[in-house]
């Protein structure tokens, strides 16, 4: 099997090193990887802003980047649920609307992917923490992605999940609400933060870089003890190729 990949806006820009990772996760698993250089944004950013006719713009490059694919895995929940979700209200009954509801079909977020296409729990991963999970909004209630990144977390040779309260409740990032409303998404930060420290974790696992980004700066700037990191950022770990 060989699959496409998609590096979404955050990943290519300030979390590189979990792209690769889920280019060496994918490969242990013996699938192929195929990645488009041409490949840029699925248009979330600009959708959930209101500037639809750019959205649309960057969607149509988006599926004629990963027309025909059997399967686009990405390590963004959100951007999944973009496709998925939203671009039936800009390529329904277009010029397009064969390839979108293909692509809608195929596109898979890559803990969804390696347990219910692959059928894969344990990736041999090592990763001697004790962290807790953080649902992204567009992960379980736009994907609706809960159990997997879980499962995956449980086979992790070392690791210690405990599940902080309110575990579903938003961190405050919500792409631009976070740069509009500050003051909110800051309180809310705050909020979302005290929740996992009360768990004793020593990371926040999530399978969006952009929650994880808006949390690892509000830890930053008040010197917290606890970090971010990204769910294939674990499974990546102490195992080599």
């Amino acid at each position: 099997m060989v699959v496409d990949i998609f590096i979404p806006c955050f990943i290519d820009q300030v979390y590189p090193e979990t792209g690769f990772n889920m280019v060496k996760v994918l490969e242990k698993t013996g699938v192929g990887v195929r990645y488009n250089k041409n490949q840029t944004c699925c248009g979330q950013i600009a959708f959930n802003s209101g500037f639809w006719d750019h959205a649309k713009a960057m969607g149509e490059k988006f599926i004629r980047d990963f027309k025909d694919c059997q399967y686009v895995v990405t390590p963004s929940a959100s951007c999944a649920g973009m496709v998925r979700n939203y671009y039936d209200e800009m390529f329904y009954n277009s010029a397009l609307h064969n390839e979108y509801r293909l692509l809608k079909k195929n596109i898979y977020e890559v803990s969804d992917f390696l347990v219910n296409v692959l059928n894969i729990r344990d990736l041999g991963a090592t990763f001697n923490h004790r962290v807790t999970y953080h649902d992204s909004c567009a992960a379980l209630r736009e994907y609706g992605l809960r159990d997997e990144p879980r499962i995956l977390l449980e086979h992790v040779r070392g690791l210690e999940l405990v599940e902080m309260q309110e575990t579903n409740t938003c961190c405050g990032f919500g792409g631009t609400f976070s740069v509009k409303h500050e003051p909110i998404s800051t309180a809310m930060a705050d909020y979302k933060i005290k929740r996992a420290l009360e768990t004793g974790a020593e990371y926040i696992v999530s399978t969006d870089a952009s929650c994880l980004m808006h949390q690892q700066g509000y830890i930053d700037k008040h010197s917290l003890p606890v970090n971010t990191i990204h769910l294939v950022d674990i499974l990546a770990s102490g195992w080599e190729l």
